[in-house]
């Protein structure tokens, strides 16, 4: 994460081939959402490493400690290793993995996705040497940020960081228990021996986290300035002893939930949000799921109350409670300027669990608008990926890599300095600074997969390396997005999703990488023999205070064999905000960066209102 920096706005760019609004290839994009994590490995890479323009990395982390340490994930565009978003990361990967893990398979993805959790939990493992001894960070924000650097490079201190009784943290300790329980789940037919040691290791973590009390952030002060626990600690115990009885199905754990569900917060706080820092919601949506399975026993009536707040939750993504999040004018979920959306798909994420939950135990939602289908919780789910994959007032994929319109300037240090490989020669502190991160071009690495923090209340964003608000990525981003893009990748799951869980086991991983699926392009429905085709589609609706919304996409293509030059656009009917060209008069021609359109090439401009489509129609050109 960053600090400060400006913003500014960004045309759309010209296309050279027509984006597919409206159609997404989901399979496709959880295969690059995957590919992600291996550009933010930390430690020696793998001989089977896809991204193969990092290089190793943090190779003496922990060693001043007397502990090893190498390994990992960077957290997000910087070099450092926190602790509590990291072992987030690894739960979310793991539940996306345990309740998708088949369409996965199917997809040829799952080897992938098990390594993924693998190389998080290897680390965590390394990091918990003592029982009541867990490292959470190697590395820190200040020192990190004051220098722009490649991992390979990296000049600056890599103190650890660790929790210990006399200088407890319990939501870290307690999130990696969470962390290490799920991912046993993963690996428990696979890799039964590797699944009894992470279960192992989350008892004791679990058994830390409760007897020791406090928030870990007042013991690793360095954290509080990138990743403060707000939210205190109990979210986590609730959160761990939920997936330590989902791993083990041992009735302490059911007991625990049970038993301080009210004075934990479990039972009474009544969530908008979920993320690595703020876990009731997801709390209620497992233990709903154990209501769901009829595992409650005797504390059916908390448990109840656990379920009615998960309800709450779905409720206000779907605008259908007593208090519902805020959207975009595009429809994206929006709780904050920075890294918004991460909460889009973490929140997806549980709309879309628990709409299986629900379809799987044929109930349906309770809002207080009335009841609701389990469909429209997927639906909700989908309409956020389709928007984060392109559709929206921009035309702009946030998924690097994914589409023909996506981020070309990400705020994240490996991808946009010359890759070691390709440039061995030594990159200083401040040196990059100078060199690469105000350099106005796109990154010479592509860091494919990455979700970055996307649009603002307006459906804003400018593609700048320094606007870390919205052009860094994360790698909690992506976790949640592995399980619905499965999911929706699959088509209907067909998976009763309250059966006991059972992972598959994986075919072995290829050591190259597949030739990735060719991006589908928008079918030319042009019958003319006009040198300029005009292709209009409504992509997406939604609803406001009342009133309905359309947006719609419309892609120029030049078929001539010459460049098209001097364009004027007649459009009527618009009663709305139009991105991607720029007017004169009554006329709209192309936007300012552009003055010509080459044969063969496509431009896309899009718009907003609450009509019918415009009518658009060229008025004048010249071919040269």
């Amino acid at each position: 994460m960053e600090k400060s920096m400006s913003m500014a706005p960004l045309l759309l760019m010209v296309l050279c081939l027509p984006f597919a609004l409206g159609w997404h290839d989901y399979n496709q994009a959880l295969s690059k959402s995957i590919l992600f994590f291996e550009a933010q490995r930390s430690g020696y890479l793998p001989h089977n490493q896809r991204v193969t323009w990092r290089a190793n990395s943090g190779l003496n982390d922990g060693k001043a400690s007397g502990v090893d340490l190498v390994g990992g994930y960077y957290d997000a565009g910087d070099n450092v290793k926190f602790g509590l978003p990291m072992a987030f990361t690894i739960t979310m990967m793991s539940w996306s993995i345990i309740e998708y893990g088949k369409p996965m398979a199917a997809n040829g993805e799952l080897g992938h996705a098990m390594e993924a959790v693998k190389w998080g939990t290897d680390y965590l493992i390394k990091a918990h040497p003592e029982p009541y001894v867990l490292y959470g960070e190697v590395g820190d924000g200040n020192t990190d940020h004051y220098c722009w650097q490649r991992p390979e490079d990296m000049t600056t201190d890599r103190h650890a960081y660790k929790i210990d009784p006399s200088n407890p943290g319990s939501d870290l300790a307690g999130e990696t228990a969470a962390a290490m329980a799920a991912a046993s789940i993963v690996f428990r037919r696979s890799n039964p021996a590797y699944s009894s040691e992470l279960l192992h290791h989350a008892y004791q973590l679990f058994d830390f986290a409760d007897k020791y009390r406090g928030k870990y952030d007042s013991s690793i002060t360095v954290a509080q300035k990138y990743y403060r626990s707000v939210s205190g600690y109990n979210d986590e115990l609730l959160w761990a002893a939920a997936w330590l009885y989902q791993a083990s199905n041992n009735q302490y754990y059911l007991n625990y939930l049970g038993k301080n569900g009210d004075s934990m917060g479990g039972t009474g706080w009544a969530m908008t949000e979920f993320g690595w820092d703020v876990k009731y919601a997801g709390v209620q949506t497992l233990v709903a799921k154990f209501l769901m399975q009829g595992k409650a026993g005797m504390h059916a009536s908390v448990f109840e109350r656990y379920h009615q707040k998960a309800e709450h939750f779905m409720c206000s993504l779907i605008g259908k409670g007593t208090r519902n999040v805020q959207k975009t004018p595009g429809g994206l979920m929006f709780r904050q300027r920075w890294n918004n959306m991460q909460f889009v798909t973490s929140a997806s994420f549980l709309a879309t669990v628990y709409s299986d939950y629900l379809a799987s135990s044929r109930g349906t939602l309770r809002c207080a608008a009335g009841n609701v289908a389990p469909t429209q919780l997927l639906s909700f789910a989908k309409s956020q990926v389709d928007y984060l994959l392109g559709d929206n007032p921009r035309g702009t994929s946030y998924m690097v890599g994914y589409g023909n319109n996506f981020p070309r300037q990400v705020h994240h240090r490996g991808s946009s300095i010359v890759s070691i490989k390709v440039d061995s020669k030594f990159i200083a502190c401040r040196q990059g600074y100078a060199t690469w991160y105000t350099r106005k071009a796109s990154d010479p690495n592509v860091l494919t997969g990455a979700v970055v923090g996307g649009p603002d209340a307006y459906d804003n964003f400018a593609d700048e390396r320094d606007n870390y608000e919205q052009t860094e990525p994360a790698t909690y981003n992506n976790a949640p997005l592995l399980g619905i893009l499965a999911r929706l990748g699959s088509g209907h799951s067909g998976y009763n999703q309250l059966l006991p869980e059972a992972v598959p086991v994986p075919k072995p991983v290829a050591a190259k990488p597949k030739a990735e699926p060719k991006a589908k392009s928008a079918p030319n429905h042009a019958t003319t023999s006009s040198p300029i085709s005009i292709q209009q589609k409504m992509t997406t609706s939604w609803n406001d205070k009342g009133r309905t919304y359309y947006r719609y996409s419309i892609v120029m293509t030049n078929k001539s064999s010459k460049t098209l030059k001097d364009l004027k656009l007649s459009i009527s009917k618009l009663y709305g905000p139009i991105w991607g060209l720029s007017k004169s008069g009554n006329s709209y021609g192309f936007p300012t960066h552009l003055n010509s359109l080459p044969a063969g090439k496509s431009l896309e401009f899009v718009y907003i209102h609450a009509a019918s489509p415009a009518d658009v129609s060229v008025s004048s050109y010249n071919l040269a």
